[in-house]
């Protein structure tokens, strides 16, 4: 993995965990969530005339495969939301975030990808610490426990959505390999943003839309370049690297996420957080080396 895509990875990890802090500091999480997408749509239409790079119709493969990877980004939020209401943290989180045990299958699978030693060690890593981040102790029963009832809904709603997250990352690695990265972005964010709205316009998120702009305009000003970098430098480093690294790289967004939640909100990090944290930093290293 070259520095470069290294660096373009973790600069939106970073950008991740601050849209997510946005997030957290909300009200109404699924109507801001929409306006965020508002706030970078618009920003993304006002700066494009400005850019150098010459928009490119995109082909009827390229609209496919965009087309596929908002659904299923669009699925993944609605199945997570779903595990989430019924379900605990320690849960639901690390079911969802199973899509890097697929992502690497279907690199090497699909798209003819290599790993190298360091590097299949370091995914593994990656997916341990984040897999254990939201363990109440350390114990052989607690690690299997999220998969103990595979019947109830919201741990099948979980592995659902790390499913579907797996596929759509792979329409985006085979995307942005034959067009534009930005463009790609671009496109992406408008079809989330129109399939998003047909869920906002439902009567319980109705009257929730200007309440929630009047109360954190500011939020949502601040959200539109931040998850416009997010999304940008992820694509252009998934556009250098294989996806079987990016998507677990990327998890270094957790990392800092916990960093927020100590400096900002002030929450606890226990022996079993730091020891997580750990593994996805030496993870995210030996898939920079490797």
């Amino acid at each position: 993995m070259s520095h470069l895509a290294f660096t373009l990875i973790v600069i939106s990890a970073v950008m991740h965990a601050i849209w997510n802090l946005l997030v957290k500091r909300s009200r109404h999480k699924t109507v801001f969530i929409w306006w965020m997408f508002v706030a970078s749509g618009g920003l993304f239409s006002l700066t494009i005339p400005l850019l150098p790079e010459p928009f490119q119709r995109p082909d009827v493969d390229t609209m496919l495969l965009v087309s596929l990877g908002a659904l299923c980004f669009a699925f993944y939020h609605l199945f997570n939301g779903r595990a989430y209401r019924g379900g605990d943290l320690s849960v639901v989180y690390p079911l969802s975030q199973t899509s890097m045990v697929y992502v690497p299958i279907w690199g090497v699978i699909l798209l003819g990808e290599r790993l190298s030693v360091l590097g299949l060690c370091g995914i593994l890593l990656v997916i341990f610490g984040t897999y254990s981040m939201q363990m109440q102790r350390l114990s052989f029963g607690e690690l299997v426990r999220p998969f103990r009832n595979l019947r109830s809904p919201s741990v099948r709603d979980a592995l659902t959505a790390g499913f579907i997250y797996s596929i759509g990352s792979i329409a985006e690695k085979t995307g942005v390999k034959n067009y534009s990265p930005l463009y790609f972005t671009y496109i992406l964010v408008l079809i989330m943003l129109f399939l998003m709205s047909f869920n906002i316009v439902r009567p319980k998120y109705r009257t929730l839309i200007g309440a929630e702009l009047r109360e954190h305009w500011g939020l949502i000003l601040c959200s539109g370049p931040i998850m416009m970098a997010s999304f940008l430098t992820f694509r252009y480093g998934l556009n250098m690297s294989p996806v079987s690294y990016a998507v677990p790289v990327r998890q270094v967004s957790i990392v800092i996420g916990v960093l927020i939640g100590i400096l900002f909100l002030r929450e606890s990090f226990g022996r079993i957080r730091f020891v997580s944290a750990l593994f996805i930093m030496a993870g995210a290293v030996l898939i920079r080396v490797g």
